[in-house]
C-alpha cells in the first residue's frame, strides 16, 4: 500500500503529484490500465511469450 505523508510547506498539488509518481514507479497504473479490459488467456500467454523473446535477445546482445 501507497502511503504518502505531507512534509512541511508542501502544498496538495506537490503531494498529489509525488503520490502518482510513487504509483507509476510500482506499476500501478500499468496494471491498472491492463486489467480494464478482458484478455483471453491465449493472448496473455502470447504477451508474455513476446516478452521474454525480447529479453533473451537483449541479453544475447548485451553478452557480446
Amino acid at each position: 500500500m501507497i502511503k504518502v505523508k505531507t512534509r512541511t510547506g508542501e502544498s496538495i498539488q506537490q503531494m498529489v503529484k509525488r503520490f502518482k509518481k510513487m504509483c507509476e514507479k510500482e506499476g500501478l497504473i500499468r496494471d491498472i490500465k491492463r486489467n480494464s479490459y478482458y484478455e483471453k488467456p491465449s493472448e496473455r500467454n502470447r504477451r508474455k511469450r513476446r516478452k521474454s523473446q525480447r529479453m533473451a535477445r537483449i541479453t544475447s546482445s548485451a553478452r557480446i
